[in-house]
C-alpha cells in the first residue's frame, strides 16, 4: 500500500450543504523552522492578555480583564483595521505576538477565522482561533475557553477532545491556541470524493464519538453542534487502497482508488456552542442536518440531542452523504418521516406555536402543500427507510448497525439511548477479527 500526502479528488458528487470553508490544512507545506527576530516595527498600542495552560491542564480561576491594555511586542506586525465582518486581517509571515508566527490559514467559519501558526517558544506547529472582533463573538469565545478548561482538567491524557494549549487577547480579537490535528472527517470524505468509510473504521470513529460524548455528558455539557466537520483526526497521514466498487470499470482518472486514515484516532473540536446542563437553552441548536425533532418541535432539548447527531453522523461515515441534506423545517420533517416512520402523536401535540403550521388536523404532518416544489418532493422520495439504506452501504454487521441507529433516532428524546448504553451496544462489542473481517 503506497503512503502519500493527501491529493485532491474530483468531487463525483456535487454537495450542495451549506458548510464551513475548507480547512486547507491538507495543502499546507510543513512548517519552516523559526526565523531569527526581526527590529519591532513601530505601531500602535495593542490589546494583550497571556493565560497559560501549565502541563496541559488548564487553570482554575476567573478570567482576567479582557480589555487590559499593553504596550506592542517586538515581533508584532504594522496595525491594520479589521475587515468589514471584524475579521482579523493578516499576511503569512506575520506574528501573533513575537511568540506565533503565522504559516496560512487553515480554514473561516461564522465565528473568525483558524490560522496555522508557529510556536517560536515550543517549536511545533499550532492551530489558533482568530475570533472576530464583535462583541456576541467575543463573549461566546470567553464561553467557549471556559468549557476547553473544564474539559483539559478531567481529560487527563487529552485523547476525547482538543487541547487548549494557550489563549490571549490580541487587538481587541480573543485568540485560542489549540494543539494542530489532521483533516475533519467531512474534509477527508470530501477529498475522498465522498465515499464512504469501511465499516470497522466507522465503528472505531463511532466507539471513540461516544466516549467524547459520555465524557462531556459526565460534565454536565452538551455540546450541541455534533457533526463531521467538528470531528478532527488526529493525523493527516492515510493509505491509498483500491476501491473494488470502481475497479470493474477502467478509469483514467485514477478513482479506482481510495484513501483511509492511517490511524482511527479522533478528536471533537467547536465548542462555541456547548451548553452547561444548567443553563438557559437556547430556542434552536445543532447544524441543520443534525438537528434533532425536539429542537425542531420546539418541545425543549438535553442531553438527547447530541445522541442524535451522533445517529446522523454514523449514517453519512456509511454513506458518504448527510442523512437529512434539507434546509427547511418542513420538509425536514417529512425527510424523518420518510426514513424513520411517523412522528409520536404525543411529541406532536406537544410542538410549540411556531411548529403548529407543519401539522394538519393537529397530529398529521402536512406535508406536501401548496408550496412544496418538486424538487423537495423528489428528495424526499427518494430517501429510502432506514434498514434497506444502511444495507446499500454495509457489508458486514449491518443488522448491529441497524438496531443501534434506531436507538439513536429515537424521536422521543426520553427513549433515546444514552451516550455509555450505545458503547455496550453489540455493534461496539463485535470482534472483526474474530469473524476474519479485515480492519
Amino acid at each position: 500500500m503506497e503512503m502519500q500526502r493527501i491529493m485532491e479528488f474530483p468531487d463525483r458528487i456535487m454537495d450542495k450543504r451549506p458548510r464551513k470553508k475548507p480547512r486547507l490544512t491538507w495543502d499546507m507545506h510543513p512548517p519552516p523552522q523559526p526565523q531569527p527576530p526581526i527590529p519591532p516595527p513601530k505601531v500602535l498600542p495593542t490589546t494583550y492578555h497571556n493565560q497559560e495552560v501549565v502541563n496541559g491542564v488548564a487553570p482554575n480561576h476567573a478570567y482576567p480583564s479582557l480589555f487590559f491594555r499593553g504596550l506592542t511586542r517586538n515581533g508584532s506586525p504594522p496595525w491594520r483595521p479589521d475587515d468589514k465582518d471584524g475579521h482579523y486581517v493578516f499576511a503569512v509571515g506575520d506574528s501573533l505576538t513575537p511568540r506565533y508566527r503565522i504559516i496560512g490559514k487553515m480554514g473561516e467559519g461564522t465565528f473568525g477565522q483558524v490560522l496555522e501558526c508557529f510556536d517560536n517558544e515550543k517549536k511545533e506547529a499550532v492551530a489558533i482561533k482568530v475570533v472576530r472582533s464583535i462583541n456576541k463573538y467575543r463573549e461566546a469565545a470567553m464561553i467557549e475557553i471556559d468549557v476547553l478548561m473544564r474539559l483539559a482538567r478531567h481529560d487527563i491524557n487529552g485523547a476525547r477532545c482538543v487541547q487548549i494549549r494557550n489563549w490571549f487577547d490580541y487587538r481587541n480579537h480573543i485568540c485560542i491556541v489549540f494543539e494542530k490535528l489532521g483533516p475533519s472527517l467531512y474534509d477527508f470524505l470530501r477529498k475522498n470524493s465522498y465515499r464512504s468509510f469501511p465499516i470497522d473504521l466507522v465503528r472505531e470513529f463511532g466507539r471513540q464519538l461516544l466516549e467524547s460524548v459520555a465524557f462531556m455528558h459526565d460534565l454536565c455539557l452538551i455540546h450541541t453542534d455534533l457533526k463531521p466537520e467538528n470531528i478532527l483526526l488526529v493525523s493527516s497521514e492515510f493509505i491509498k487502497v483500491p476501491d473494488y466498487k470502481f475497479l470493474s470499470r477502467a478509469m483514467k482518472d485514477g478513482s479506482y482508488f481510495k484513501n483511509l486514515p492511517k490511524s482511527s484516532a479522533i478528536k471533537l473540536i467547536d465548542f462555541g456552542s456547548t451548553t452547561f446542563q444548567h443553563q438557559d437553552h437556547s430556542y434552536v441548536v445543532s447544524t441543520r442536518h443534525y438537528r434533532a425533532p425536539e429542537v425542531i418541535l420546539g418541545i425543549g432539548w438535553n442531553y438527547p440531542c447530541d445522541l442524535w447527531s451522533v445517529g446522523c453522523i454514523l449514517v453519512e461515515l456509511c454513506s458518504g452523504e448527510a442523512l437529512f441534506q434539507t434546509h427547511e423545517n418542513l420538509e425536514h420533517l417529512a425527510m424523518m418521516e420518510r426514513v424513520l416512520g411517523p412522528l409520536p402523536p404525543h411529541m406532536i401535540v406537544r410542538a410549540d406555536r411556531r411548529a403548529d403550521k407543519y401539522f394538519r388536523r393537529g397530529t398529521r404532518l402536512g406535508w406536501p402543500d401548496s408550496s412544496t416544489s418538486r424538487e423537495s418532493m423528489r428528495a424526499v422520495w427518494k430517501l429510502h427507510r432506514l434498514p434497506n439504506l444502511i444495507m446499500q452501504h454495509v457489508d458486514h454487521s449491518a443488522g448491529d448497525l441497524i438496531d443501534l441507529l434506531q436507538r439513536l433516532l429515537r424521536y422521543d428524546p426520553a427513549e433515546r439511548i444514552k451516550a455509555k448504553e450505545a458503547l455496550r451496544h453489540p455493534f461496539f462489542s463485535r470482534d472483526p477479527k474474530r469473524h476474519g473481517y479485515p480492519l
